[in-house]
């Protein structure tokens, strides 16, 4: 039977997946086989395992921190938004339905054998198994029906680590209050308190540390540093999302009111030189070298917005000069027209009729289909066009996550030639191309090694600049030393000793 700990956070974005991705590398470098499980993700970042199921990303990040293979098992129930006020319900990777957030909250207890039977097959696996709760367990009007809080807490036996954010202000109201509006039955569950994202010299906390241990009756078990680290993010409140100085090279992104999967640009971040800036003002557009068309759960949403917002007319006229690059739903948007003929996204023109023009850049059509496209894949990519003709020959792994087929209309180059499908092997062409407008379906096709360097290094040479020389490493080898450096700091803040008893000493 593995050993459980679970870290709840006193609000999003506290620091939960970053705590658990730091304590899964722990247990993995002390010689523990350690999984991550986090029983309900709402999030627009999601990854293809490679059976073809779908999962959260943030769960994706702590496997490899845990330097295991990713499965859906650690993540049975996904939510992904469509609106501000339903969501598509993923369950066990494959699409169950949209709902509505109301008619969701009467079902969700209908999906605890779904959970408990994904936990059971983790233990199967695992010594330890580091459970990430969701938003926060004093959220009093979501604790009916419980499933990713206390009550998958109580569900599992779990010891509780809690978790405040000092660098939003307020740390010690949030643990407190936090502690106040809990049970007493769930109370004895928290085991210890964390203060995360501290900077400054500790020993400034200390008076505060011991009233908030008197006021709490719990020990402070760790004050965690602001860390330097860089690792996949699937929050929209990323701070990769924020916005940054200009660089040498200048990637835009355009943000989607609907943006997903926006760790496919990280690799692209990481060079020196280069700056990914997330763009929703029409005016940055021509400040950019290059301009990407992201990922979104609601491609037909996002092109009415585009169009709108004067983001459409800025990207096609920056095309007839700099590279334009879609994936995804990006992809789908560059094409001829977009068509609804199911309703999948409910988007029906004033006449009544169903579909969007699209940007009209490359010469396709895409038809929405209510079957989702869930594929690991791999091939090559070969550019012999436009603005980054000759950027070929480069190895591509990445996965394919959409709902709908896009065609030809006209003759057209692929971008991309496809050889392996969920370790099947095939023959395939992926994308198009033209003049400087670029489109394909995979995701993470920046992510192997030299391929993000060579593009922007393609892109320096244009504007007769240099970049720095690129270290003998890839994308993958940088992840890894980042999972070390959170262990580091975890190991150096927290008192593990403390976090161990709690795994030995899990029954309440």
């Amino acid at each position: 039977m593995a050993k459980v700990i679970m870290v709840q956070g006193t609000m999003s974005n506290a620091g939960k997946s970053l705590l658990v991705a730091g304590l899964c590398r722990v247990f993995a470098q002390d010689g523990y086989r350690v999984a991550p499980f986090k029983s309900q993700n709402m999030a627009l970042n999601s990854f293809i395992t490679k059976e073809g199921l779908e999962m959260g990303r943030a769960q994706v990040m702590q496997a490899e921190a845990a330097g295991i293979e990713p499965s859906v098992d650690m993540n049975p129930i996904l939510l992904k938004p469509t609106n501000d006020h339903g969501s598509q319900v993923i369950v066990a990777g494959k699409v169950l339905g949209n709902m509505e957030a109301r008619d969701y909250f009467s079902y969700k207890k209908n999906l605890v054998p779904d959970i408990v039977a994904a936990f059971g097959r983790l233990e199967e696996k695992a010594d330890i198994i580091v459970i990430e709760g969701a938003g926060s367990p004093a959220e009093i009007n979501l604790k009916e029906n419980d499933i990713v809080n206390m009550g998958l807490a109580h569900l599992v036996d779990a010891p509780v680590l809690l978790v405040g954010d000092i660098d939003r202000g307020g740390v010690f109201a949030q643990l407190l209050g936090t502690m106040m509006l809990l049970t007493e039955k769930e109370k004895k569950r928290v085991k210890g308190l964390v203060i995360n994202k501290f900077r400054g010299d500790v020993t400034i906390l200390e008076p505060g540390i011991t009233m908030l241990e008197e006021k709490a009756e719990v020990p402070v078990v760790g004050v965690v540093p602001y860390m330097s680290v860089t690792l996949d993010d699937e929050d929209s409140l990323a701070e990769s999302l924020l916005p940054k100085d200009m660089d040498l090279i200048n990637i835009g992104v355009v943000r989607l009111p609907r943006l997903s999967n926006f760790t496919d640009f990280s690799a692209l971040d990481q060079i020196a030189g280069v700056s990914v800036h997330y763009v929703r003002d029409p005016y940055e557009i021509e400040k950019m070298d290059m301009v990407i068309l992201p990922g979104t759960k609601n491609t037909m949403g996002d092109l009415a917005w585009m169009r709108e917002s004067g983001m459409e007319s800025a990207v096609k006229k920056f095309a007839q000069y700099g590279p334009v690059f879609g994936i995804c739903g990006g992809y789908q948007m560059l094409g001829q027209r977009i068509a609804d003929p199911e309703g999948i996204e409910n988007v029906i023109k004033a006449d009544g009729s169903e579909g969007l023009r699209g940007l009209e850049l490359l010469p396709m059509e895409t038809v929405l289909k209510p079957e989702k496209v869930r594929t690991q894949t791999s091939g090559s990519m070969e550019i012999t066009e436009g603005a980054l003709a000759g950027f070929s020959s480069h190895r591509i792994h990445g996965y394919e996550i959409h709902m709908g087929e896009t065609m030809a209309v006209d003759a057209i180059k692929p971008l991309c030639h496809l050889d392996q499908k969920n370790d099947v092997v095939c023959q395939e062409r992926d994308g198009g191309q033209r003049d400087n407008v670029y489109g394909t379906y995979v995701h993470g096709i920046f992510d192997d090694k030299d391929v993000a360097y060579d593009l922007c290094r393609l892109l320096a040479e244009k504007k007769g600049l240099t970049l720095q020389a690129e270290a003998d490493t890839d994308y993958q080898s940088f992840k890894e030393s980042q999972y070390d450096l959170l262990a580091e700091g975890i190991r150096k803040s927290m008192d593990m000793d403390a976090v161990y008893a709690m795994l030995q000493d899990a029954a309440i």
